[in-house]
């Protein structure tokens, strides 16, 4: 059965952005699949649990452009040159088996669980120096001197990125996230100053190798018999960078804008410590970094009563499905103590996000350290104030805090 419905207002409209989770709710409760309207074209919209979760192991909705006819483009291609979108284009993210599982794999052998283990010191440290700086002042934008540089400066040591180069790297990042039709400009020369900062990167760590991943993935580029191509290789370090730094920065960010207009959760914290593992999960399913993950249909595809043409958009919507009453009992309550595993903001199956843990890391280590600090810390304007990010990688532009009251 095709679906016939009107189809909702636009997600480029700031009436949607106003209160996206509204719109996912409305949609929601609608049916499991809503066409929608995305950068001028049409698009199928997936909002409920347990399809979202299916669409994302669902190797009929493919990423790989490649795949698509030349006149299909993915949202996540939008305003990407021609000439470097083949770098976005062999990342894992951006390819389906077996190609994905031979970078996957590839990657997994120096990118593990005990590496980001092994930063927690050099992370602890580094969330404490940036304290550091505020200590004695009694304002400050949390999202400037704290959110922000601790990250960058995480994923920058991780790949032997040289201190000179992290705020254009911040900043070319922050554009390429930007997908709308007003933008397409801004984001292509986003993605062209990217690539050639990687490539550039790769000859001074191929040239000069340390300790760092980047060193590592090199050594697997140069040494091994199934090794990583030189666009793969670049592509690898993309991806990294952007999914290690941008999640990283919103998860901060947003988790202490949640805790600091949610006193009852704030206490429970303050009172637990050993509640802030579980928190950051429900950080993650209330209000994610990762909002929709798009995909393109290699056939038509039934998803409840709808049918998904071949060769159309599909958007997942994690932040919809993460407040699915279905999978959540009470989804638009916050609440530290609960049980959010499930949730979909770092996807699902194989292409679940490969920095995922690292996010999860900094989170936990950022807030407590921020927490401990600073026991009067308190929003230093009305949240209805706070200044939030345009985009689809959901983050806040600026938040302004009182130090001590």
């Amino acid at each position: 059965m095709t679906d016939t419905r009107a189809a909702p207002p636009s997600l480029d409209s700031d009436l949607f952005h106003l209160d996206q989770y509204a719109a996912y709710a409305a949609l929601r409760e609608q049916g499991p699949v809503s066409r929608v309207s995305f950068i001028g074209r049409e698009a199928y919209l997936i909002t409920r649990h347990a399809e979202a979760r299916a669409a994302l192991g669902d190797l009929r909705l493919s990423n790989d452009f490649k795949k698509q006819p030349p006149e299909v483009e993915l949202p996540t291609y939008h305003g990407i040159p021609e000439d470097v979108r083949p770098y976005f284009a062999h990342n894992m993210g951006s390819n389906d088996p077996p190609a994905h599982t031979r970078l996957r794999a590839l990657v997994a052998r120096e990118f593990t669980a005990r590496r980001v283990e092994s930063m927690r010191p050099r992370i602890e440290e580094l969330a404490d120096r940036l304290l550091d700086t505020l200590t004695g002042r009694a304002q400050a934008d949390l999202v400037e001197s704290y959110a922000y540089p601790l990250p960058i400066t995480v994923i920058s040591e991780l790949l032997g990125v040289e201190e000179r180069y992290q705020s254009d790297f911040g900043r070319w990042s922050n554009e390429f996230l930007v997908i709308d039709a007003e933008h397409a400009e801004q984001r292509g020369q986003a993605a062209r100053a990217l690539v050639g900062f990687i490539l550039d990167l790769i000859d001074r760590r191929r040239a000069d190798p340390g300790p760092d991943l980047l060193s590592a993935l090199i050594g697997v580029h140069e040494e091994d018999e199934d090794r990583l191509g030189n666009d793969e290789l670049a592509s690898v370090v993309l991806i990294l960078l952007i999914a290690g730094f941008e999640t990283s920065v919103s998860l901060i960010s947003m988790g202490a804008y949640l805790l600091l207009t949610h006193p009852a959760e704030l206490a429970t914290i303050r009172q637990d410590p050993s509640v802030l593992p579980n928190a950051v999960e429900e950080i993650l399913r209330f209000l994610g970094p990762a909002e929709i993950t798009t995909r393109g249909a290699l056939e038509d595809v039934t998803i409840g009563d709808v049918t998904i043409p071949a060769h159309s958009t599909v958007l997942i919507a994690g932040a919809a499905a993460n407040r699915d009453p279905r999978r959540f009992p009470d989804p638009e309550r916050f609440d530290v103590t609960r049980d959010a595993s499930g949730h979909l903001s770092f996807g699902h199956g194989i292409h679940f996000c490969v920095g995922g843990p690292l996010a999860r890391l900094e989170g936990e280590i950022a807030l407590r350290a921020l927490l401990r600090r600073f026991p009067g810390l308190a929003l230093a304007i009305a949240p209805q104030e706070v200044s939030w990010r345009r985009s689809f990688l959901r983050g806040i532009d600026s938040l302004p805090v009182e130090l001590a009251r």
